[in-house]
């Protein structure tokens, strides 16, 4: 048998626990060992019980799911954290994955795009809900000076989505036509221009922007 996806749940809310607990019941591979209604009770559970996943609300007493996550990321880097919230504002998204989240999904979706999300993210891929996606998308599509990404050259561009999708700078050369080294320059000044240091933030980056297809 599947070794089971251990999960802690994480709302503030009994009923939305309740709801949630139900929902995901009927998943044999899905295992919620645990749940809390609050920040500081989140952590210590997440010590205790060493999920794969945690399920985080944001908004919550004591300490936000927000503040969590990042607590989790520094502490416990190997727990992932799925956000479920009600917000599917730009700003949020900005924030989530900011925060280290591996993916955002709106409350309202529907059961099978969680069990999905869950799945994606435990291989260590990110999931982002479609609608979140899009808000994204749509301020990246308007554009502004404040934007991180109106900062790039078209061709940085072309190299971070690359980069997001994979592709070594080797194979990146290979694809453009141009060197290795000068792939690198463009990796560094990249990393520079964004305040990003490593490819799985690149990556969260190019989604949040819509650069690259989510997975659906």
């Amino acid at each position: 048998m599947k070794k089971r996806i251990k999960l802690l749940l994480v709302d503030d809310h009994p009923v939305v626990r309740k709801g949630i607990n139900s929902c995901l019941a009927r998943h044999e591979h899905l295992q919620i060992v645990g749940e809390a209604a609050d920040g500081v009770e989140a952590l210590k559970k997440a010590r205790e019980l060493m999920p794969d996943i945690v399920l985080m609300d944001i908004d919550m007493p004591q300490k936000d799911g927000l503040e969590v996550t990042e607590l989790l990321r520094k502490e416990l880097p190997k727990i992932k954290v799925l956000i479920l919230s009600m917000h599917s504002n730009t700003e949020y998204v900005m924030r989530i994955i900011q925060s280290g989240a591996s993916g955002y999904i709106l409350k309202e979706a529907p059961t099978e795009e969680l069990v999905r999300a869950i799945d994606i993210i435990n291989t260590g891929e990110a999931f982002f809900s479609p609608e979140v996606a899009r808000a994204a998308l749509n301020k990246y599509v308007r554009g502004g000076a404040d934007d991180p990404a109106a900062q790039l050259t078209n061709r940085e561009r072309e190299v971070l989505v690359q980069i997001a999708e994979g592709l070594s700078n080797k194979e990146i050369a290979n694809k453009l036509g141009v060197g290795v080294r000068t792939v690198e320059t463009h990796r560094e000044r990249i990393m520079r221009k964004l305040n990003i240091h490593s490819v799985a933030g690149l990556t969260k980056f190019a989604i949040s922007k819509g650069l690259i297809s989510l997975n659906t």
